[in-house]
């Protein structure tokens, strides 16, 4: 079965209990359960362990009362995953074990919507007969089920919340190329992406000591209860036992509190956009810092965490490009010191990736901290020859970036119809610019786009969650301004 017929048959099932209500309770249904599947899975591996001691009590384990297509079923199934989340939550972690943390941190916030056992009975049966993580060909059809559950996830109107295409991902990760023993962190890591596309660059590791190295080298934190639990299963998926992410918002913690020890080698991220932060959150940032716009909160986070010679990739969108009143004095102050103290060297200007759900153009950031910047490569890279936008059915793929990597291997300046796609900025050109980098090799006007319906009102109510935040933005930033003159 494909898996977007799963997926649609899985669907099919929830919408038929009360309990459930649109695609967003449908993912956080689904991702539980597969969740509790797939740890069962590893500790089967892991009881092979003479030192091993279970993690989920028997009797709660997937295998002990979903596995079996005749077992319980009807109000005394949901009697029994009311008892199973209350476990969970409480499970005893006095011996130390952090999988038991990994569990009971997981379930804290996840809730059991489907008021049918009957109907919560055919879902488990169909997860059982189409997934299998013991399977060693099949333990990566997670990446594939959730990518589509997302998916419906932004066709419901929360385009690109915390799903970022994995040709993106990948890209970025093999351009800053982190290596075995660097500490790896993604401050705002939604589903893992960017952690999983780390681990297979980095490639299978054989001894003991490496294994340990890459366990205690991936690092992610995370603000929403459903993207963290979709990325705590895609780690444990990709063999990192215990996953080390954390259920947190990135920017509640002053950024003063951080020292030598929080600082990583590596960060690759795509950090929230759009959104506005109130001013609690702004006075955890210096004065210069200070803004609503969350990008740029994660922007001064990111370089703040960075270790000296740490390396980064990240995405941003083309406000942060140019900038906009009343954020534009931070945006120039950040890419000031992108250019004098973080080395920024590379940007990459991708079309609209995350359509139709989001009409935003984003670009891709390349900076090494510790090193003074002589300026900065450009390359616009333009869609595939015969495409006129990636859709929901025709996404972007890898190989779309190869026109890209070829050009990195030996960076020359490229002309096409008269407009710079790629060129090499000197500081003093970007400086009499006034940093405004959406004038470096910008895409040519667009033609119209004639979407479907659907996709239409999916990029509508993408668009309209863009504006509504910019507004909250701009009217935080008066109420303060009023209440100081005040």
């Amino acid at each position: 079965m494909a898996m977007s017929a799963l997926i649609k048959s899985l669907e099919d099932i929830m919408r038929k209990d009360a309990g459930l209500n649109g695609d967003a309770q449908y993912i956080e249904q689904i991702t539980w359960l597969l969740f509790l599947k797939a740890f069962d899975a590893k500790e089967m591996e892991w009881e092979f362990r003479p030192d091993y001691h279970g993690v989920i009590p028997e009797g709660l384990r997937w295998r002990d009362w979903a596995a079996d297509k005749e077992g319980i079923t009807g109000d005394a199934l949901i009697a029994f995953v009311d008892k199973l989340f209350t476990k969970l939550k409480r499970l005893d972690t006095s011996d130390g074990d952090m999988r038991k943390f990994v569990v009971r941190n997981v379930f804290e916030d996840i809730n059991n919507y489907m008021k049918s056992g009957v109907y919560l009975r055919q879902l488990i049966n169909r997860i059982n007969e189409k997934v299998d993580f013991i399977d060693a060909t099949q333990k990566h059809t997670f990446n594939d089920l959730y990518e589509g559950m997302l998916k419906d996830l932004q066709s419901a109107g929360r385009a690109g919340e915390f799903y970022t295409p994995r040709p993106v991902t990948n890209f970025i990760v093999e351009m800053v190329n982190p290596k075995l023993g660097e500490t790896v962190l993604d401050p705002a890591c939604g589903t893992g992406g960017f952690l999983t596309s780390t681990i297979a660059h980095i490639g299978s590791v054989t001894t003991t000591e490496e294994l340990e190295k890459l366990q205690t080298s991936i690092n992610g934190w995370e603000k929403k209860p459903l993207p963290y639990l979709l990325a705590m299963t895609n780690l444990i998926l990709h063999d990192i036992e215990v996953p080390r992410i954390r259920h947190q918002n990135s920017l509640n913690r002053p950024l003063s509190d951080y020292s030598a020890k929080d600082r990583v080698d590596v960060i690759v991220t795509n950090p929230p956009f759009g959104g506005a932060e109130d001013a609690a959150v702004k006075q955890n940032f210096p004065g210069e810092f200070q803004t609503s716009e969350t990008a740029d909160l994660f922007m001064a986070l990111i370089m703040n965490l960075l270790k000296d010679r740490g390396r980064c990739g990240v995405v941003l969108p083309d406000g942060f490009m140019f900038g906009t009143e009343p954020d534009s004095k931070v945006k120039k102050t950040i890419k000031e010191k992108l250019l004098k103290e973080y080395g920024l060297h590379t940007i990459i200007r991708l079309p609209q990736v995350f359509k139709p759900y989001a009409s935003v153009n984003t670009n891709l950031l390349f900076f090494q901290k510790g090193i003074t910047s002589r300026g900065v490569w450009f390359y616009r890279l333009d869609y595939p020859e015969g495409v006129k936008s990636f859709t929901k059915t025709k996404p972007m793929q890898d190989h779309h970036f190869d026109p890209v990597r070829e050009w990195w291997a030996d960076k020359q300046p490229i002309v096409v119809d008269g407009f710079d796609k790629a060129r090499f900025y000197t500081v003093e050109e970007l400086r009499d610019l006034n940093y405004d980098f959406d004038k470096c090799c910008p895409f040519p006007h667009e033609e119209e786009e004639i979407l479907e319906p659907g996709d239409l009102i999916a990029r509508y109510q993408a668009e309209r969650t863009e504006l509504n935040a910019s507004i909250d933005r701009i009217l935080a930033d008066i109420t303060a301004k009023l209440e100081g003159n005040a």
